[in-house]
C-alpha cells in the first residue's frame, strides 16, 4: 500500500508509516462500568465550564466523526439545537474509512472530531493541528461466539476466530490479553483476518464462522439480525461472549474500561476556550441524554445511518460503558493504553507518547 506524504511535522515526528499503520484503529469504530471518580471528574468540569463567557458566533460549525457511539452525542447536538447559540449552522458529516478521516483532519474540514483515542495521539504526533478534549467510549470490543459457553479467551484454544483488520489495534488487543494468559495466538488459536467487522459479522450470520470479534455498534446489530426474519430462517444463534474489557481489567489488574475514542478539537478552534468549553458542555449533556434514553437514541442515530437500526443502537448504548471524562483526567489510562501499543506496534500511536500539548479540556 502507498505511502502517504504527511503534513508538515514537528522535527521529532517519526516519518515512513504507511497510511493503514497512521491511523491503525480508526475503522474498528465503524466499530467494566467507568470508575465514579473519573466520570465525575470529567462531568464537573464540563459543568463548571457552563457560565464561561460565550464565543463569538460563527457562520457554520462542523462536526465530524464515525458511524458509531462515539458520534451519537454528536448527532444530538444538531438534532437538538443545543450549539445553535454558538453557529448559524451546525451539521454533522460522516467519515468511513481511515482516508476520509485523514482527509478531513489533515484538511481542518470540522472544527470538532470523534476518533480513535490512538489514532488521535498519532495524528498529533505527526502535527496535525488537533488537541484531544474528551474520552467517551470505553467499552467497544466484544467476543461474538455460536457457543454459549465460552467465558474466557481461554476457552477459544483450539477454535478459529474471525478477526477484522490484521495488526491494528482491535488485534493488538486481542493478542496482548491472550498472551498475557498463556495463549499463543498464532499456535493455540487459528487467527482468521477479514477486511472490516462487517466481514465478520457476515460470516457469522451466514454460518461461515463461529466466533469473531467485534465492536460496537457492529455486535449489537448482529445480534439482533440474527434473531431477524428472514436472516433467523438461515443464522445460527449468537451469542455476545467476552467482554474485552473485563479481560482488560481482570489481566492487567486495570479498571475494567479502554479508553478507545472521543473527541478532537481541530485548527484554531482548539485556541477559542469559550467555544471548547461550550462544546464540552454541550456532549456531556448529549451523552447523558444517550444513556438515559437508549430507545430514543436509538430512534435519532438510525434516521440519519441508514446501515444501523433503532434496536441494535439501543442495546449498544446499554452495554457500551459510556462515560464523559475530559482527556486531562483520562491521560493515565490512556498513557497506559499507548504504552502497551508501543509495545507491539509503535506505528499505532506515531511511534511515542504524545507530549502535554495532546491534552486539552482541564481536570
Amino acid at each position: 500500500m502507498r505511502t502517504p506524504q504527511p503534513p508538515a511535522a514537528r522535527p521529532d515526528a517519526r516519518a515512513g508509516l504507511t497510511r493503514r499503520r497512521a491511523l491503525a484503529g480508526a475503522a474498528a469504530l465503524t466499530l467494566a462500568p467507568a470508575g465514579p471518580a473519573l466520570a465525575q471528574t470529567g462531568a464537573a468540569s464540563a459543568a463548571n465550564t457552563a457560565n464561561a463567557a460565550a464565543p463569538a458566533r460563527l457562520p457554520r460549525l462542523v462536526l465530524a466523526g464515525p458511524y458509531a457511539a462515539v458520534s451519537y452525542p454528536l448527532l444530538r447536538i444538531v438534532e437538538s439545537g443545543a450549539l445553535a447559540d454558538v453557529a448559524d449552522k451546525v451539521e454533522f458529516i460522516p467519515w468511513k474509512n481511515p482516508d476520509q478521516l485523514r482527509a478531513l483532519a489533515v484538511g481542518q474540514s470540522a472544527g470538532f472530531m470523534a476518533m480513535p483515542s490512538n489514532v488521535a495521539a498519532n495524528l498529533y504526533n505527526r502535527g496535525v493541528p488537533l488537541r484531544l478534549l474528551n474520552i467517551s467510549a470505553w467499552g467497544l470490543l466484544w467476543m461474538i461466539s455460536r457457543d454459549a459457553g465460552l467465558k474466557t479467551l481461554a476457552d477459544f484454544r483450539g477454535k478459529e476466530v474471525v478477526m477484522p483488520f490484521r495488526g491494528d489495534m482491535p488485534d493488538i488487543v486481542f493478542r496482548l490479553l491472550a498472551t498475557r494468559q498463556g495463549i499463543d495466538p498464532d499456535k493455540d488459536l487459528t487467527l482468521r483476518y477479514v477486511a472490516s467487522p462487517l466481514d465478520a459479522m457476515q460470516l457469522l450470520l451466514t454460518r461461515r464462522a463461529d466466533h469473531a470479534l467485534l465492536a460496537e455498534p457492529a455486535a449489537s446489530v448482529g445480534l439482533r439480525k440474527s434473531g431477524s426474519f428472514p436472516v433467523s430462517v438461515v443464522a445460527p444463534e449468537l451469542h455476545r461472549s467476552v467482554n474485552l474489557q473485563a479481560e482488560w481489567g481482570r489481566v492487567l489488574q486495570r479498571p475494567p474500561r479502554i479508553p478507545q475514542a472521543g473527541i478532537t478539537v481541530l485548527g484554531p478552534h482548539a485556541g477559542n476556550a469559550a467555544l471548547v468549553a461550550r462544546f464540552q458542555q454541550a456532549y456531556a449533556d448529549a451523552l447523558r441524554w444517550c444513556q438515559a434514553d437508549p430507545a430514543a437514541c436509538g430512534q435519532m442515530t438510525a434516521r440519519h445511518i441508514d446501515m444501523l437500526t433503532p434496536e441494535g443502537v439501543a442495546d449498544s448504548v446499554r452495554v457500551d460503558n459510556a462515560a464523559f471524562v475530559t482527556a486531562s483526567a483520562a491521560r493515565p489510562e490512556l498513557e497506559f493504553f499507548f504504552q502497551q501499543l508501543l509495545a507491539r506496534q509503535p506505528g499505532l500511536v506515531g511511534g511515542k507518547l504524545p507530549d502535554d500539548g495532546f491534552y486539552l479540556g482541564g481536570a
